[in-house]
């Protein structure tokens, strides 16, 4: 049986991945798009509109029998924003999704940021959508929230810059030397969507996910990770925490003469500095059998970012 999905975020870079990775598993995919007049595509339509408006995503879940919400703000310059798209946006699109009745599976997009919603704005908005929406699911509805960690691959702006300096020998340190962080590469993450979908019965929880590096990866394994590939010294330079505040006041001036919301906040230097972004996969992996494929160090190799 071939079932209709409806995303939201799909022309942003991780639900442009899922989107395809859906298409190539044989789903019809409807999806949401702030662009008037994008032509369709074999098995993919899309719906314009955004999350305030309440007929188009009537639209959008007119048929659809499973949801995929990915779309969220991740650039703000206060609190109220990334409330009024990341939570109220998603309570909305759920409210409707449970109206039509035939919606059996909704999954959200969070962010492994939510399990620290005290850290930042963006962090909280997560924390608090994953909450509201677990009270509102309906009985027939599987609820799936995705914690993914830093997602990179193909497309991404975020991490490209981290990860290009450091194939050129040049490491920053943000946060304490004994700082953890994970990855996740998309195309894991988009396969992941995918089985969960497809799942015989998938359960209402909420994941984790990463790329499996066991306990997370320390700034001193990226610098050998990065010596590795690159066959030559990486220098590790640690980024005083003033300099990073000053950073953001630069950011936060720069986007406002641009008129653009700005991504290096002192919310999100909270974020960014935290000692313990490490993660794992053992729940997702036990109830749907994923697993990832692709490691932060073969990514490097290949390219794959």
């Amino acid at each position: 049986m071939i079932h209709t999905v409806a995303v939201t975020g799909a022309t942003g870079f991780i639900g442009r991945h899922i989107t395809q990775n859906l298409l190539a598993q044989g789903f019809t995919v409807r999806a949401l798009t702030r662009t008037a007049g994008k032509p369709p595509a074999a098995n993919l339509s899309w719906v314009h509109g955004d999350l305030d408006n309440r007929d188009s995503l009537a639209e959008l879940l007119n048929g659809a029998d499973y949801v995929v919400h990915c779309a969220g703000l991740v650039r703000g310059h206060t609190e109220e924003m990334f409330t009024h798209c990341n939570v109220t946006g998603s309570l909305r699109l759920m409210q409707l999704a449970r109206q039509t009745g035939r919606c059996k599976r909704f999954l959200f997009l969070s962010s492994l940021a939510a399990r620290h919603p005290e850290l930042s704005w963006y962090a909280n908005s997560k924390y608090v959508a994953e909450q509201r929406l677990i009270a509102m699911a309906a009985a027939h509805m599987s609820l799936g929230i995705f914690r993914p960690t830093a997602v990179y691959g193909p497309g991404d702006k975020e991490l490209n810059p981290l990860f290009s300096w450091l194939l050129r020998g040049l490491l920053p340190r943000l946060g304490g030397e004994d700082s953890t962080l994970s990855f996740l590469h998309v195309s894991d993450l988009a396969r992941a969507v995918s089985q969960w979908l497809l799942a015989d019965k998938p359960q209402s929880d909420c994941y984790e996910l990463c790329d499996g590096f066991a306990g997370g990866y320390t700034w001193r394994s990226l610098q050998e990770i990065g010596a590795r590939v690159r066959h030559g010294h990486v220098r590790l330079v640690a980024i005083p925490f003033p300099l990073l505040k000053r950073l953001a006041d630069i950011s936060i001036f720069a986007n406002r003469l641009a008129r653009k919301e700005p991504m290096l906040t002192h919310s999100k230097l909270r974020e960014l500095t935290h000692p313990n972004w490490s993660a794992s996969n053992e729940r997702l992996s036990g109830d749907i059998n994923w697993f990832p494929e692709i490691s932060l160090e073969d990514a490097l190799r290949e390219g794959l970012f």
